[in-house]
């Protein structure tokens, strides 16, 4: 198991640490729905510094992104992030990853741990143009400064304003003393926040002062289950559990970041189906009863037949019900759809809701 930089931190801050995606990462702190609530209304982080980090260099660099990305990297300006997936030959996705445009002839893409080998080596199989292409995953932490009071809390640390950045923007800046940190307008929650990219020799220093400036804000490390009970109530996706190898974009309910005004990886086959529709989709649903629907549990129709399985799920603790994703036929799909869940002998009732979950 590798450690982050900040581990010996997390063990002393009395965390419970779980291998995901070959590090020790710390689950949970105080609990679940203590460090949910911390960062729905003040202001928490998070170490991610298992994410990767690829480079992708030189006049070509735009041009190995399109190729490989659903999304339009053309409207990328110098300081703009874009949310994008790799599609698969196979009707399928690679991984979902953020761009990050430094100037025209440098990219940041940060990708989900789990895949970092996968990633590059599909990435590196595409490269015929000989862009420059760098893994840097190894030399970069992460932290993830997230919730309503973060600007705020993290206001005296930096020259930029931080109140005024615009979502999926960021500054190449000055931050807790350190020049030359990757300040983004981004986050796995939904309410709002920062995401910090530094040096693994810096981020000791950076999480210090993190905590220090967030004290009089109520600030708290938190750990990844909270991270998945808020990214599940925002509705986003998790890779591999509810976009892999095998589901597309369209069927995930990804056609916003899957644009047809170039060519990329089998974008005619996902063209097709943008236009004649899936037999399957990502549906939301809340449960109608008491329950809590996990991974795998099977969805089923009013006669009790299987019709798909739920890939996320869990107690919200914002809405105090159980809420979830799965994948049904696509005569399911519409909001106000009756489905159920099956949990353990219980048919549970449930209804299909627009995403989010949680409204803020």
């Amino acid at each position: 198991m590798k450690n982050t930089a900040l581990t010996h931190i997390h063990e002393a801050l009395g965390a419970k640490l779980v291998p995901f995606a070959g590090y020790n990462m710390p689950v949970q702190y105080e609990g679940v729905n203590i460090e949910h609530e911390t960062v729905r209304n003040g202001v928490g982080v998070f170490d991610v510094s298992h994410m990767g980090e690829f480079l992708i260099l030189g006049p070509n660099a735009t041009a190995l992104i399109q190729k490989v990305c659903s999304n339009d990297a053309s409207k990328l300006f110098d300081g703009k992030a874009q949310y994008s997936c790799m599609p698969n030959n196979d009707g399928g996705i690679v991984d979902d990853l953020i761009i990050y445009r430094i100037n025209e002839e440098k990219y940041v893409m940060v990708v989900n741990a789990s895949n970092i080998q996968k990633d590059w080596d599909w990435i590196a199989s595409h490269n015929d143009m000989g862009a420059e292409m760098k893994d840097v995953s190894e030399d970069f932490s992460l932290l993830a400064i997230q919730g309503p009071k973060a600007a705020k809390a993290m206001q005296s640390l930096t020259s930029v304003d931080l109140e005024n950045m615009k979502y999926y923007t960021f500054e190449v800046a000055d931050f807790a003393g350190i020049e030359h940190v990757i300040i983004s307008a981004t986050g796995y929650t939904g309410s709002g926040g920062f995401e910090i990219y530094c040096r693994n020799t810096e981020v000791e220093q950076v999480w210090k002062k993190v905590m220090e400036a967030g004290a009089d804000y109520g600030i708290k490390p938190i750990g990844l289950a909270a991270r998945d009970t808020l990214r599940l109530e925002m509705g986003f996706c998790l890779y591999g559990n509810d976009i892999n190898d095998t589901t597309s974009p369209i069927e995930a309910g990804l056609g916003w970041i899957t644009k047809f005004t170039k060519e990329f990886t089998n974008s005619e086959n996902l063209k097709k189906q943008k236009e004649q529709g899936t037999e399957r989709r990502l549906v939301a649903f809340e449960l109608n009863d008491r329950g809590i629907p996990r991974q795998g549990y099977d969805i089923v129709d009013g006669n009790g037949q299987k019709i798909g399985e739920v890939t996320s799920g869990t107690m919200s603790p914002s809405l105090k019900k159980g809420i979830g994703l799965g994948y049904v036929p696509s005569v399911f799909r519409e909001v106000g759809s009756n489905i159920n869940i099956q949990i353990r002998k219980n048919a549970v009732p449930a209804t299909v809701v627009k995403l989010p979950f949680y409204k803020g």
